[in-house]
């Protein structure tokens, strides 16, 4: 009786023990996670080269970082591709919450132009949209046209001796390139490089005519000193950056052509909910800091935020909107081809 009584009492000790060890967080590995998250440092891919607009987006979001997440952010550059070598290191890393990218909407329809590694649209997980970029087109003040309607009419009389460069084949640039031929039937030719800070460079040593960048603000010093002119601004709007709100856009000199690019934050698929939730919360009070909108708006860039459930419905819609656009207009078989 008194052995019986003996294990019985060891026995409700033993599961009394138990639940205070569970209730310390013993077995509740993945709670205990996300309350330490972050521990180190987290990468953020810009991919592009740097000086471009995903790495200065990158730039800024490095700087803001440790106050918010205790820990700072790494910039890795990977530029080519169209984003696309970028796009491929972000879908392939773990999904643990220390890899991060700026995904430009571009890249959503590179797996119209043929085969990728990845279909970015279901391989990444949208955390925040952040701003959109709007595309200028720009030229060398020495060059004989004035406006846009004087270098329409130049490149009919020279057809394919005009040449254009942007960040890669299938990138935001590109496309507003392409349109921009189609809509006023030009040939023009397209040069791909691994950014716009290196399309800038070929432009400033005279090896292309034109360069079509989301990047203004390092043009308005060029613009200034009379080395560049700029002949049009592909969005709705005219630019907000001090010194070039004077850019007309191309629907104002009869070109019925009005783009609008978004940059946003993405992650591998598969983000743990805990850290998902974190990033999130963080990204959005950096994002939606007046220093941070100051730095973007001096850039030439509009913040537009947008947390990870809406920017969701927005990357689904716009990706079916620009595939659409891009396929009834041939651009997408251009561009295939071109890749060959």
């Amino acid at each position: 009786m008194n052995a019986k009584r003996i294990f019985l009492v060891l026995l409700v000790s033993l599961l009394v023990m138990t639940t205070i060890l569970v209730g310390c967080g013993m077995g509740t590995k993945e709670s205990t996670t996300a309350v330490k998250y972050p521990t180190k440092p987290i990468t953020i891919i810009a991919p592009a080269a740097a000086g471009g607009t995903t790495d200065t987006i990158a730039r800024l979001l490095e700087k803001a970082a440790p106050q918010y997440l205790g820990q700072p952010f790494i910039v890795v550059n990977k530029p080519g591709g169209a984003a696309t070598i970028g796009m491929n290191e972000l879908a392939s890393a773990s999904p643990d919450g220390y890899t991060i990218g700026i995904v430009p909407v571009s890249v959503m329809l590179q797996p119209l132009y043929g085969p990728t590694r990845y279909h970015y649209p279901s391989a990444l997980d949208p955390l925040a949209k952040v701003a959109t970029a709007p595309a200028t087109i720009a030229t060398l003040a020495n060059q004989p046209w004035k406006n846009i309607n004087d270098l329409v009419v130049y490149a009919k009389q020279h057809p394919g001796e005009v040449k254009f460069g942007h960040a890669g084949l299938g990138s935001s640039s590109h496309i507003a390139g392409e349109m921009f031929a189609r809509e006023t039937g030009i040939n023009i030719v397209q040069v791909p490089f691994k950014g716009d800070a290196e399309s800038l460079t070929a432009l400033l040593g005279g090896h292309i005519q034109l360069i079509i960048t989301g990047t203004p603000a390092p043009l308005k010093e060029y613009s200034k000193n009379g080395t560049i002119r700029f002949l049009g601004v592909v969005e709705e709007k005219r630019l907000t950056i001090p010194g070039l709100e004077n850019i007309p856009t191309l629907k104002e000199q009869g070109i019925n052509i009005a783009l609008s690019f978004w940059n946003g934050i993405g992650a591998p698929k598969g983000l743990p909910a805990a850290e998902k939730k974190r990033l999130a919360d963080e990204l959005e009070k950096m994002i939606n800091n007046p220093s941070f909108k100051k730095d973007m708006a001096d850039i030439g860039m509009s913040v537009e935020y947008l947390g990870p459930d809406k920017f969701s419905d927005q990357w689904i819609a716009d990706n079916a909107k620009l595939s659409k656009i891009v396929k009834e207009t041939g651009i997408a078989e251009l561009i295939a081809n071109q890749k060959q």
